[in-house]
């Protein structure tokens, strides 16, 4: 696992990571936006003490252990591809923190998302963090779960985040989150 700084992590401030979709994304996890750790890296929800990785395994939504910390290989980007796995973030700028994203950004990356998922098409679309959805979406009283409304055709899941910021989840409670959306795009 690679070590950075500070200063290196700072470095890495505002820069973007791609997207990881395919032709047949059938469930479309959505961040709230990357970390330093992530743009250092270019890997989805890298940083060493995030759950994401370690939830998909045990909820077998993913067949093989993932360690992103270092950066995905090709073979990891394949497999999540090979499972119907997508991977984007409601705002692509990177953040040391979530909490540092105005509400503006939020609301027009909900607006992108809703772009992105009518062009992708999945079966499902899971956005991974109830407040950032709350600001997103303009709805401020949602709850995690099914949502009772679609995305651009989707269905719409709100799942907790997996920062290990978020004290509230565990990642068995996580794999149990993610496992309803998935069976929902028939994954499991």
């Amino acid at each position: 696992m690679p070590r950075f700084t500070r200063a290196e992590l700072e470095s890495f401030r505002d820069a973007h990571v791609p997207d990881l979709l395919s032709d047949d994304v059938r469930l479309l996890f959505v961040g709230i936006n990357p970390g330093l750790w992530t743009t250092a890296t270019q890997t989805h929800f890298a940083h060493p003490a995030n759950r994401f990785y370690p939830a998909l395994l045990q909820a077998g939504i993913i067949e093989r252990a993932v360690d992103p910390a270092a950066g995905m290989t090709p073979e990891d980007r394949d497999h999540l591809r090979a499972r119907g796995i997508g991977i984007t973030n409601l705002s692509p700028r990177a953040t040391a923190r979530a909490d540092e994203l105005s509400t503006a950004e939020l609301v027009s990356g909900g607006a992108a998302l809703r772009s992105l998922v009518a062009r992708v098409r999945p079966r499902v679309v899971a956005v991974a963090g109830i407040t950032a959805y709350r600001q997103a979406f303009g709805n401020r009283k949602a709850v995690l779960g099914r949502q009772d409304t679609d995305l651009a055709e989707a269905e719409l899941w709100v799942v907790p985040n997996p920062s290990g910021l978020n004290a509230h989840h565990t990642v068995t409670t996580l794999a149990q989150a993610y496992a309803a959306p998935a069976r929902a795009a028939g994954i499991l």
